[in-house]
């Protein structure tokens, strides 16, 4: 009998041990405070039809970010100027709680009556509708430097050239082309391979704040030196004269420079 009595102890005492061990987990779930059609976009332009514009997402509880075409802003509320008359389309991204959203908003630009950022005057010209032409400083086998490679890594080197391809031996097939930049309803960008060839039509975004020209859906002339992705470097932006770099071409594996002046 004493045994027995023993042997519940020992039972007793083990259960309650494995049951001390046992973990104990606080389950919490992520919930949405509201839908995608309760998240509230507001846009506010300063003058009726202006180009200064604030975007707000104004429902409590949400966060993320604007697109505001010309940049990121991670906040919920982004004042700027905008560049280009006509329908903008603006979008939110964010998270309701448990899922991703993103969210457009439409403004209507109808006058830039704020003046814009200097460096946009210099790339597309002050009749920013009919846009600016460019081509490159120099010509084939002119001894200048207009395309040509450059140390990696260094902007500050840019200008000392490692190869003057493009003015001694080797220049890039449009050489001779043009590319034209406008801003009339959107920001336009057309590549002609030659001066009288059809273009490749595209668009850009001028990154002011981080000096960086981005070409979209064609390509810079001399790209055969240029990367996928179409982001260059400013290092110079006049009425007169544009800089670009690259700080590593995908062809080269070296830097690679750029200059162009206005037709």
């Amino acid at each position: 009998m004493k045994n027995i009595k023993l042997m519940y102890l020992l039972l007793a005492s083990f259960m309650l041990l494995f049951s001390a061990c046992d973990p104990i987990v606080k389950e919490e779930n992520l919930s949405d405070t509201t839908n995608v059609e309760g998240v509230q976009l507001v846009a506010t332009q300063s003058t009726p039809g202006g180009n200064e514009i604030t975007l707000s997402m104004v429902t409590p509880g949400i966060s993320g970010y604007w697109d505001y075409n010309l940049g990121l802003a991670l906040t919920n509320e982004k004042k700027f100027i905008y560049p280009i008359p006509g329908k903008a389309t603006f979008k939110y991204v964010g998270t309701l709680g448990s899922q991703f959203f993103s969210k457009t908003i439409d403004v209507q630009i109808d006058k830039l009556d704020h003046a814009l950022d200097q460096d946009w005057y210099d790339l597309v010209s002050n009749n920013t509708a009919a846009g600016k032409t460019w081509v490159f400083d120099g010509t084939a086998n002119d001894d200048k430097l207009w395309w040509f490679m450059s140390p990696p890594n260094n902007p500050d080197g840019a200008m000392g050239a490692w190869w003057n391809a493009g003015g001694t031996c080797c220049p890039p097939s449009d050489f001779a082309g043009k590319m034209k930049f406008d801003l009339n309803g959107a920001a336009n960008y057309n590549h002609y391979e030659t001066q009288t060839a059809t273009p490749t039509k595209g668009s850009f975004v001028l990154d002011v704040a981080n000096k960086k020209l981005i070409i979209n859906n064609s390509k810079m002339l001399g790209s055969a030196a240029g990367n996928k992705d179409g982001v260059y470097q400013i290092l110079e932006l006049t009425q007169t004269r544009m800089v670009l770099y690259l700080n590593n071409s995908e062809t080269y594996g070296t830097g690679w420079t750029f200059v162009f002046k206005p037709q």
